[in-house]
């Protein structure tokens, strides 16, 4: 039995990383034997066993040779293997994208047996944002989309890898990967077009929607929840006219049920659907927050505390246009929220809520 330590342990080692995961791949065994040789060991994976010992992977030759298993893997960077001797084992490509930083397929069919590849391509992109897409891993994204081999992957399987790619260094280039690709739709087909739209006047901004998005996203990397709200902040601007171009008036308020579409198609969670969804309500008029009626601030204040979203959008609008009312919205929620009805008006339905707003306005009023 040889026992190889195998992929992204051994590119991390040979970049100088931290090691935080290690998958072994096992070779001149049976299954069955490793069983018995390792009876704690845990069997997971269908279509490809692998066994868990100690929070360590070990799998099994998918091919009939170690070179050839290699090449089955899904980027060159990750076809590496080391022998406990220290002994290295590579793909014929792996050491010169490593010294580039180059991501390319491990080859020409890679991502097509297995197209949940292309979205873990995109995820190693935002977390290694040093490295680079090569022109063969483009195309081969390209290939796949349009020979709908997307549609066949399960919605929870591009959750999973669309929440570590929202928690990695520069999560914008997980979009910036699946735009260049031409692999958006059917999971995020609310951005197809995205590359090729203005995300604004000049004026304002310099780029297209895809691009926008992913900077407001990278701006805001750090906490998944709020970089998920970067992401769906502009979701109406695909579906502008284009007669209104580059202006793209009610995007707010048409981006509301696209996010609630993506995080419902992907299976996110219900919080994570609210505060995508909340991201494209608000972001337009907190940024506005100076300009804004009491009653107005009431609203928006209270909808946003109620729903946990206030510190996200907050951090939304600094990242989407260096605008800073966090203080201030603060403040005046704290302000709100000290205010309550006098006892005679309590249990009163719609009456009661309708002074409490007005109370409440009435507070900022006077501290303003």
């Amino acid at each position: 039995m040889n026992i190889y330590l195998a992929g992204g342990a051994v590119r991390d080692l040979l970049l100088g990383n931290s090691i935080t995961d290690r998958d072994y791949l096992v070779t001149e065994i049976t299954q069955e034997e490793f069983k018995r040789r390792f009876p704690l060991a845990k069997r997971v994976g269908k279509s490809f066993p692998v066994f868990l010992i100690n929070g360590c992977e070990f799998s099994f030759l998918r091919a009939p040779t170690l070179d050839k298993d290699l090449k089955n893997r899904d980027l060159t960077v990750n076809a590496l293997i080391l022998d406990e001797n220290g002994t290295l084992l590579c793909h014929p490509k792996a050491l010169e994208d490593l010294h580039t930083l180059t991501l390319r397929p491990a080859s020409s069919h890679a991502f097509q047996e297995d197209p949940l590849r292309i979205f873990r391509a995109a995820r190693f992109w935002a977390k290694f944002p040093d490295f680079s897409p090569h022109q063969e891993l483009l195309d081969s994204m390209h290939s796949v989309a349009r020979k709908g081999l997307l549609n066949t992957l399960a919605p929870d399987r591009i959750g999973q890898e669309t929440l570590k790619a929202l928690s990695s260094a520069r999560p914008g280039n997980y979009l910036r990967l699946l735009a260049l690709g031409g692999c958006l739709s059917p999971w995020f087909t609310e951005f197809d077009g995205g590359l090729s739209i203005p995300a604004g006047p000049s004026k304002y901004h310099n780029s297209n929607v895809i691009e926008h998005t992913a900077e407001v996203m990278d701006r805001m990397a750090g906490e998944s929840k709020q970089v998920w709200m970067g992401f769906c902040h502009d979701l109406g601007k695909t579906s502008t006219p284009k007669e209104l171009l580059p202006s793209h008036y009610g995007h707010d308020k048409r981006g509301i049920k696209r996010a609630v579409d993506i995080a419902s198609r992907i299976r996110l969670s219900n919080s994570f659907s609210q505060a995508g969804s909340q991201a494209a309500r608000w972001h337009m008029l907190v940024a506005r927050y100076d300009e804004l009626r009491p009653t107005t601030k009431v609203d928006l204040l209270v909808d946003l505390h109620i729903s946990k979203c206030l510190q996200g959008v907050l951090t939304l609008v600094v990242a989407d246009q260096s605008l800073n009312f966090t203080e201030r919205a603060l403040r005046d929620l704290e302000l709100i929220l000290s205010v309550s009805l006098p006892p005679n008006m309590h249990n009163k339905g719609p009456a009661s809520g309708k002074l409490l707003r007005e109370l409440r306005a009435s507070e900022l009023r006077r501290y303003s």
